[in-house]
């Protein structure tokens, strides 16, 4: 007997052909309009898919990009946040609008007038070679470049050269006299530090050469000059309690030293600001034998001046000396014909003040030292005197700056800063006259 035959499936293929098709036209139509048959509210999650128009050819849909910002509220003076923003309506995709810097309500402050001290043109303050020994640390040379910066100064006048030797390594040196430098201790980038602070702080940098072409007995190159001859017969005695020794710039291997020095120099350090030569570079007229040797003294420092400049034209070639009538007449320095870049004119010699201040009138400005203090007023409010350079004859150079301050202030004597209390615990000996 047969068993029974099963069927499978859903049985589809016994509905007609024809119900298919109406049950699918029905079905088509009644999604098109869901809305107005009021089915739409059964469906869950149902979202419309608009049509685009004109305003989004590119069929994008809107981003922050290319939404336009929502109105900003204008923010009263004095008030620190925003105030609420304009409701707008919020697109479906929730684009994130870029935040608005606040803007600053503080009303802009013209700068102070400068006072007569800062409407100089050049503020200096002297460091004598012995300023960069007892092995000066970065960060302490820094910070005093800083706290000159604060006491209104916009020049450091530092020695680099003194008594016939370099306060840096110098292979000239080490040629010439077997060693690199005078037998100081610092850290050979000392100079560098300084300069580099400086300029950041919009201050300028200029190199001593004090003692110029003299030397005493206590020069590492003493001897040397002695034995090849390079000293001028006599003694030097312009300044009371030291006697000095002429080098003699007529002889070529001396003239050639202090060429090879200053080129060296400016190679070394290319972002010097100025090199400045002072009074001794020059001869005294008491000198034995009463030779003159002005023409002599200025064609070495018209041809130093031009070797340096072939190497780095940038560097200033300053002087301060003398007046030009004492300077011709007692000390062979010409200077006048020397072609120097600026010329400060020394009035340490307070009897002949007013006779000095008339002659740095037609120059670059004044040197003085914190002894003429009392003379620091007039000085200041003298549109005619261009420069004012202090030249601290205590050695301690902070205190100086310090008091050159109080003395525009009319202040009393404070206790000292921490700078100038370390330079009292450990004291820098005076340089030589």
């Amino acid at each position: 007997m047969p068993s029974k035959k099963e069927n499978s499936g859903c049985g589809c293929s016994s509905i007609p052909i024809s119900l298919i098709v109406v049950l699918l036209g029905v079905g088509y139509w009644g999604f098109r309009n869901l809305d107005s048959l009021g089915i739409s509210k059964f469906l869950p999650n149902f979202q419309q898919n608009e049509p685009q128009t004109a305003t989004n050819p590119n069929n994008r849909q809107p981003t922050a990009a290319n939404l336009p910002l929502a109105p900003v509220q204008p923010v009263p003076l004095g008030n620190t946040s925003l105030p609420p923003a304009t409701p707008t309506t919020t697109p479906t995709t929730n684009p994130q609008i870029p935040q608005l810097p606040l803007v600053s309500t503080t009303p802009k402050q013209s700068p102070l007038p400068q006072t007569p001290w800062e409407k100089k043109a050049i503020r200096g303050i002297y460091l004598s070679r012995y300023q960069a020994t007892n092995n000066a640390s970065e960060q302490m040379i820094r910070d005093r470049v800083r706290y000159y910066r604060s006491q209104g100064f916009n020049t450091i006048i530092h020695g680099v050269w003194g008594n016939g030797c370099t306060m840096y390594d110098s292979d000239v040196m080490q040629q010439t006299f077997g060693f690199k430098s005078c037998p100081n201790e610092f850290q050979d980038r000392w100079l560098d530090w300084l300069i580099d602070e400086a300029h950041k702080q919009g201050m300028q940098v200029h190199a001593y050469f004090e003692k110029g072409i003299k030397i005493d007995k206590n020069s590492p190159i003493f001897d040397v000059a002695v034995a090849k001859r390079w000293i001028v017969p006599g003694v030097d005695k312009t300044y009371a309690g030291i006697e000095h020794y002429v080098l003699d710039v007529e002889i070529p291997e001396v003239a050639n030293l202090f060429k090879n020095i200053s080129v060296e120099f400016v190679k070394k350090y290319p972002n010097i600001d100025a090199v400045q030569w002072d009074d001794y570079l020059g001869y005294h007229a008491e000198l034995p034998g009463k030779v003159d040797r002005t023409s002599g003294l200025t064609n070495f420092v018209r041809q130093m001046k031009a070797e340096m400049k072939k190497v780095n034209p940038r560097v200033s070639f300053d002087i301060c000396h003398h007046n030009p009538y004492w300077g011709k007449r007692y000390f062979a320095a010409d200077w006048e014909n020397w072609g120097v870049d600026r010329i400060f004119i020394q009035i340490y010699n307070d009897a002949n003040f007013n006779e000095e201040l008339n002659y740095a009138k037609n120059y670059a400005g004044v040197a003085i030292s914190d002894k003429q203090f009392n003379r620091l007023k007039e000085l200041v409010n003298n549109p005619q005197i261009k420069s004012i350079l202090v030249f601290p004859s205590s050695g301690k150079p902070e205190e100086t700056a310090a008091s050159l301050v109080r003395t525009q202030q009319n202040t009393p004597t404070p206790s000292p800063s921490p700078l100038v209390r370390s330079q009292q615990n450990a004291p820098i000996p005076s340089p030589s006259p």
